[in-house]
């Protein structure tokens, strides 16, 4: 153990790995956007460069559509917003899902991630980076509420919904198999674990954004809580699923109270 990585390191090579993954979604995406001609490899890669500066400028385009004119902003709008043709867009993106996923990408990649990574620092332990990745993703789709919507909720993006929460449960996977093999923990559930965790997150979040009846801080907390309290029992167990299941923790007895009674309420 004394060459473990602190908790922010860890949290640098989860990020890392995230950004990754977003880059590689973004490269699927541009493939899947031809010309329906054949060409030399020279030309293919000069296009396949054009491809994706084209995409990301009409995807940062739409960004500031949807900023300004809501999130439920059609291909029309949002191409005279950007100064296109609307058969611009559809060269470079095959439908409204696709740019959706797009611009769920391009919210990871430029708005979420650059965030984590100045949040982790290296003075703080495994707590404090929980509640602090989860309290950057609250914060930053609070700060963007129509964004969101489009990106991440709207049902022409539903394709969009499932890779962001495969973004995040990948970053948190990262995060769990790093940590759990530094403790010779068994890893097989971490998939399970991560996308059952983003997964929880990512509706929570969606109904706060609808309903907005607690504080953004009130949110952070009991996500927190929710997220620390798994990771603390699963790293009880040391991940195995046959000793949790063998010997299941009892749930604990209510507080006691400075009176010596129960606080059941």
């Amino acid at each position: 153990m004394a060459n473990r990585p602190s908790p922010a390191a860890a949290a640098r090579a989860a990020v890392a790995a995230a950004t990754n993954v977003t880059r590689g979604l973004e490269q699927a995406l541009i493939s899947t956007v031809t010309d329906g001609v054949a060409k030399p490899d020279g030309r293919r890669q000069r296009w396949e460069k054009h491809k994706a500066a084209r995409r990301t400028e009409l995807t940062d385009g739409t960004i500031d559509a949807v900023r300004t004119l809501g999130a439920d902003v059609g291909m029309d709008e949002i191409a005279a917003h950007i100064g296109v043709s609307k058969t611009v867009l559809y060269r470079y993106f095959t439908d409204k899902s696709d740019l959706g996923v797009a611009t769920a990408v391009r919210f990871f990649e430029t708005m979420l991630l650059p965030r984590l990574t100045e949040a982790i620092t290296d003075d703080v332990d495994e707590y404090t980076l929980t509640r602090t990745a989860i309290g950057v993703y609250v914060n930053a789709v609070a700060d963007e509420p129509n964004l969101y919507k489009f990106a991440l909720t709207s049902p022409p993006s539903s394709a969009a919904t499932a890779d962001s929460e495969k973004l995040v449960a990948q970053l948190m996977t990262a995060a769990l198999v790093l940590r759990m093999t530094e403790r010779d923990a068994d890893i097989s559930g971490a998939e399970v674990w991560s996308n059952a965790l983003v997964g929880a997150i990512q509706r929570a979040v969606d109904w706060w954004m609808t309903e907005r009846s607690i504080p953004v801080g009130d949110l952070i907390d009991y996500l927190t809580m929710l997220s620390w309290s798994s990771i603390v029992g699963i790293a009880a167990f040391n991940g195995s699923r046959e000793a949790f299941v063998a010997a299941p923790p009892p749930l604990p007895e209510p507080p006691i109270t400075d009176d010596g009674i129960e606080d059941t309420e």
